[in-house]
């Protein structure tokens, strides 16, 4: 069964009957019907009856709903007011912009706008560059998406991606101190998409793209990487395989195994598959069976391909196996899934080879329940915080594009990815790593530094820099 989580979070503002044990009354109420019970604020009181907020958690909504109702059924309790609590943070937004500079008096007005102005619009007419010192573009990011895929709910459009692209804007500021703005463009066409951030280019330093359907994705991600001057990254792609880079090197320390010597088997196709496999690529693994729907990729295959696939088949599989992904998890090493729930089996974690490493990142629900898996596995992680072992972008993006704002990069490259994801690991030391704890919290200050760091340096190395 389900457990509570925050995400169904409700407050309650009751009034009742000042007498004893009344309180008791509520909260068993709410316990035994399997609410999780947050805080409690009396809000007045008088010799006769309280007005108090209670909070709870719920599975989900309609577990909400339920506990609602029969707090509701009890005799002198009446509900004064029912708050989704995840509904009254967005409301208004998540996000606003301010002024950096005081604006008080004649002084202040006549050198931020008129007059003063236009003596900083002529140096940069002068020389462009000028506008990575002398405007936002420095430290501002376009979160960039057309709501085609958006996690776990697909293709929803523009407006109704516009709460999680505010998201994705207050982690950036949280976690890099990195300005950012969602772009929710309300048109699919990828040359319209390409189109649009090349408009928007003069006024950002970098552009991440998000939750952009596969393959449309990856010719989006790489015609921008070819005709801008500012960087551009598609998290889902890039900031999955960093942090799946970052667990696996941790891991692998865990469980003693080399990365030249491992054999990994991917569960999905799309994007992020793809990004996953070349990534690894890149620092050695040289046996990579990647699986979608129909089963394993391989040279030749005929039935659901695009282009994401292709460049699969052709790059990876190098011993031409063909099945299913029961049969790619025979001796695998390790196995990483982007993909959907519950298409792995206990038994199939059961053929891996020794000390397994299982990554089930299937958000909300993983490719397997991580109880199972780790009754087979050395090493258990998924996208979610409530369990061990969370691969979540967050550990990425902010700290990637606060180190390539830092030296007003190009663009990002791979040297710069692989600088991330080692910094992400070694913020744990080897002596700390245990198989429930080989990659750090987001809530890690530690983190972003460590990966700005390295990705300036990466950067510089890669003459990716600006200077």
């Amino acid at each position: 069964m389900k457990q509570p989580s925050p995400a169904y979070s409700t407050t309650l503002r009751l009034r009742y009957p000042n007498v004893l044990g009344q309180l008791n009354r509520i909260i068993s109420t709410i316990t035994n019907s399997d609410g999780f019970l947050g805080t409690l604020s009396v809000v007045s009181a008088n010799r006769n009856t309280i007005v108090r907020d209670v909070v709870f958690q719920a599975r989900d909504v309609q577990h909400g709903h339920q506990v609602v109702g029969v707090v509701s059924a009890l005799d002198g309790v009446e509900v004064l007011q029912v708050s989704d609590r995840t509904f009254s943070m967005h409301v208004g937004g998540k996000i606003e912009t301010c002024s950096k500079v005081p604006l008080e008096n004649q002084d202040d007005l006549s050198m931020a706008y008129t007059p003063g102005v236009a003596r900083v619009c002529a140096k940069i007419h002068e020389e462009p560059n000028a506008s990575f010192a002398l405007t936002l573009r420095a430290n501002t990011v376009a979160v960039v998406t057309d709501g085609s895929a958006v996690l776990g709910m697909g293709n929803i459009g523009p407006r109704a991606a516009m709460p999680v692209m505010e998201g994705k804007a207050a982690l950036f500021k949280v976690f890099g101190g990195v300005n950012a703005f969602p772009i929710c463009l309300d048109t699919q066409d990828t040359e319209e998409i390409i189109k649009a951030c090349k408009l928007l280019q003069p006024t950002f330093g970098g552009i991440n793209l998000e939750d952009i359907s596969s393959p449309r994705c990856v010719e989006i991600e790489q015609r921008l990487i070819d005709e801008l001057e500012i960087p551009v990254f598609h998290d889902d792609q890039h900031g999955t395989a960093v942090v799946v880079l970052a667990a696996l090197t941790n891991a692998l320390k865990v469980v003693d195994k080399r990365i030249g010597d491992i054999r990994v088997t991917i569960n999905g196709a799309g994007a992020a598959g793809a990004a996953v496999a070349r990534l690894l690529q890149s620092v050695g693994v040289e046996r990579i069976v990647v699986c979608d729907r129909s089963g394993i990729i391989y040279h030749g295959r005929d039935g659901n391909m695009n282009v994401v696939k292709q460049w699969l088949a052709e790059n990876t599989n190098s011993e031409r196996l063909e099945g299913s992904l029961s049969d790619a998890m025979n001796g695998a090493d390790v196995f990483v899934g982007v993909s959907v729930a519950d298409v792995l089996s206990a038994e199939d974690v059961k053929r891996m080879a020794k000390d397994a490493v299982v990554f089930a990142l299937a958000n909300p629900d993983p490719e397997i329940d991580p109880q199972v898996a780790a009754d087979h596995a050395r090493v258990v992680a998924t996208g979610r915080s409530d369990y061990p072992n969370q691969i979540n972008n967050v550990l990425c993006f902010p700290g990637l594009f606060r180190g390539v704002l830092d030296v007003h990069a190009r663009l990002i490259t791979d040297r710069m990815k692989i600088a991330a994801a080692k910094a992400i690991a070694d913020v744990i030391p080897e002596s700390g790593l245990t198989n429930d704890y080989i990659i750090p919290s987001v809530f890690d200050e530690r983190v972003a530094v460590a990966v700005a760091r390295a990705v300036s340096a990466a950067a510089e190395v890669d003459a990716a820099a600006r200077g």
